[in-house]
């Protein structure tokens, strides 16, 4: 396996696992040799967001535009065929490594206080790599003086190992998904899965369906989502629903590209996409408050 200078190799028993600096993410993820992340090259641009940390808001806010406390900010528009502010501010920014081992790491990086988002938020990112798989957790503090709006999601395309997306089996114990509209992909409002084409509460083959949604209405407090290969092998994706009641699923479709439907983004968030306007689920870190959201990812 080719591994950057700057990046990290993780290794315990059968699991390994390369992090990278740049969103403090995550570039491979194997299990006996088994892909269970899809990867990309060492050195290469970053497809598609893979693998990255994102903050302080996940998706999208609308128009790049929110206001909080009687302020109006306006966020640079880095989705610009759909006119919104997408996947936060750290999706390539380099974090800066404090502790690792063989089997763990931890990188730090401190938001400056800019247009848009004028806000000290410090995010601690961490990887810990053990029998059941690998867990990954983001602290972000606030370190200024004002109220700050945050939310925090992962960006892994989840693969069981072979095949690809029309192939595989999805569970996902979602009872609601947020429609939005289908040009600029602005959040409608919720509804039942009941049943539809978005109802994979029951395992079922995902075939040419295409999903681009947040999920909600989840089971309890300790969720998975788990996509299972046409060879019985399966890769879950767990989380805590109370700290993170949302999840974006992504089936990868970039017809004529050769990552068209290679992987199943799986994204649990603390908030919905444009929560920074809705306000729903958002956080809103108080001076020098602290939140903590983590995931696992493991072979099924």
């Amino acid at each position: 396996m080719s591994v950057a200078d700057d990046e990290l190799l993780l290794r315990h028993r059968e699991y390994e696992a390369v992090v990278t600096p740049v969103a403090a993410g995550l570039r491979v993820l194997r299990h006996q040799g088994r892909d269970l992340v899809v990867p990309y090259e060492a050195g290469s641009v970053r497809p598609y967001y893979r693998g990255a940390t994102i903050a302080p808001w996940p998706n999208r806010v609308v128009d790049g535009r929110y206001e909080l406390g009687g302020a109006v900010h306006q966020l640079a528009l880095t989705e610009p065929a759909r006119g919104h502010a997408l996947h936060g501010l750290v999706s390539w920014t380099r974090f800066d490594l404090v502790q690792h081992d063989d089997s763990t790491a931890r990188w730090t990086h401190r938001i400056v206080p800019q247009d848009g988002y004028p806000f000290d938020v410090e995010l601690d990112v961490s990887y810990i790599l053990g029998a059941e798989g690998l867990t990954w957790s983001v602290t972000a503090r606030n370190h200024g003086q004002d109220p700050a709006p945050y939310g925090v999601c992962p960006h892994p395309y989840l693969t069981p190992g072979s095949g690809r997306v029309d192939d595989w089996e999805l569970t996902l114990p979602a009872a609601q998904v947020l429609e939005v509209t289908p040009d600029r992909l602005i959040p409608r409002g919720r509804t039942e899965v009941s049943g539809g084409r978005y109802d994979f509460r029951t395992r079922r083959r995902i075939g040419d369906a295409e999903v681009d949604h947040a999920f909600t209405g989840l089971d309890g407090g300790d969720v998975a989502v788990t996509v299972r290969g046409a060879d019985g092998r399966e890769v879950v994706l767990r989380w805590d629903a109370e700290v993170m009641p949302w999840v974006q699923l992504h089936t990868a479709d970039v017809p004529g590209s050769p990552h068209h439907r290679v992987g199943l983004a799986v994204e649990p968030m603390t908030c919905p996409p444009d929560a920074f306007n809705s306000g729903e689920d958002l956080v809103v870190l108080q001076p020098q408050q602290t939140h903590t959201a983590s995931w696992a990812i493991g072979a099924g």
